[in-house]
């Protein structure tokens, strides 16, 4: 991990840079850096029937079920493994050779895992109370395996590790008996997910019992990353026209939602267990959001509205760690305390735009002095 000083994303892209990307992974992270919060509010405020539906949408199932919050975590997997064929190329370009290559994705990797234990408060050095899996150790270790995947094989070789590990964890947790429950105990709790992380993860479980980000489910998670990195070398085919790209992601993206739905009735959309129907349900509408994005900003250069969601998306672990460190609700009261007192029932719905605000400045700045986190 290191700050790297780099040209802004609009002065100079590099070569074969999707710009698209940038902003969809932005689009993502303003979700979680208090996006829903806005959202919610202004739903609450309003009662307009569409704000009041998307805010029914930010909130995880209890258990099996899907609502676009799912969404968030496997979008951003996603497209780690979209960027992969593009990173790699311009490693390759620059002299890198293949074994570098691969000691990259790994330190990569497993720094990623000790962000995602920092975030979680391995510092706090509360060894019994310490949740070692994470979400950010989800995504170094899925990014991690799937990279080595993609630098040893080709696309071929690649679609067949997505049908094994989403059939072969399907199987596992089909077949496969648990202590006390059975084979095809799907409850919660009762799944073979379930049992090994409970057997083998040390400390705290996020769930009692259970932890969403658990050993076993990692497994379908790569397949995700692996997706996206299908998806990558398709937008990087020069053969192709970005209309003809654009068809591919939303044809594709019809079949992985069709295939989620069918897979569903035996193999429940899940997002705690990551379950191969999951996978699926996401990858579709990861790539419906992708073409979208990529038709507008890549094919049509329709980009300036794109700027807000390229600035958080050009520091993405950054903010995403920053609350851990950074208090931002006493900064926001501190700078907009005075603003806010007599602003009545919309006090909410500013208060929570101001944090927002905060934070995208935060970004801003180091942004233009073009300093950028990178793992």
């Amino acid at each position: 991990m290191g700050i790297e000083s780099v040209r802004p994303i609009e002065t100079k892209p590099a070569a074969q840079r999707l710009l698209s990307l940038d902003a969809l992974r932005g689009f993502d992270m303003f979700w979680i850096m208090g996006g829903e919060d806005i959202v919610k509010e202004a739903a609450v405020l309003t009662k307009w029937p569409w704000l009041v539906a998307l805010a029914g949408q930010f909130h995880h199932p209890e258990w099996n079920g899907f609502t676009l919050y799912d969404l968030i975590f496997p979008l951003f997997l996603f497209m780690a493994g979209t960027a992969m064929p593009f990173s790699f190329e311009k490693r390759l370009e620059r002299g890198d050779s293949r074994a570098q290559l691969y000691r990259h994705v790994i330190v990569r990797g497993l720094i990623l895992v000790l962000l995602g234990m920092i975030y979680n408060g391995l510092l706090r050095f509360d060894w019994p109370n310490t949740r070692l899996p994470s979400v950010l150790g989800r995504i170094g270790l899925a990014y991690m395996f799937a990279a080595l995947i993609v630098l040893s094989t080709n696309v071929r070789g690649q679609i067949m590790w997505i049908v094994g590990v989403l059939v072969g964890y399907w199987a596992l947790l089909r077949f496969v008996p648990v202590p006390g429950f059975g084979a095809h105990d799907l409850s919660p709790g009762h799944t073979l997910t379930d049992w090994i992380d409970r057997s083998l993860i040390p400390g705290r479980l996020h769930v009692g019992n259970r932890d969403p980000e658990g050993i076993l489910a990692t497994i379908p998670a790569i397949g995700t990353a692996l997706l996206g990195a299908v998806t990558g070398q398709w937008l990087k085919n020069v053969r192709y026209s970005g209309y003809v790209k654009v068809a591919g992601m939303l044809a594709a993206g019809a079949v992985c939602l069709f295939l989620a739905w069918l897979w569903n009735f035996e193999f429940p959309i899940n997002k705690n267990l990551w379950t191969s129907s999951f996978v699926l349900r996401c990858a579709g509408l990861s790539l419906w959001f992708l073409a979208v994005f990529y038709l507008v900003i890549d094919v049509w250069h329709f980009q300036w509205w794109a700027f807000l969601f390229i600035v958080i998306g050009s520091n993405s672990i950054l903010i995403y760690m920053a609350p851990r460190f950074l208090d931002f609700d006493h900064a926001a009261h501190f700078f907009f305390d005075g603003l806010l007192r007599n602003t009545g029932a919309y006090q909410p719905l500013l208060w929570e735009s101001s944090i927002v605000l905060l934070k995208w400045l935060l970004l801003y700045l180091f942004y233009r002095k073009k300093i950028f986190l990178r793992v």
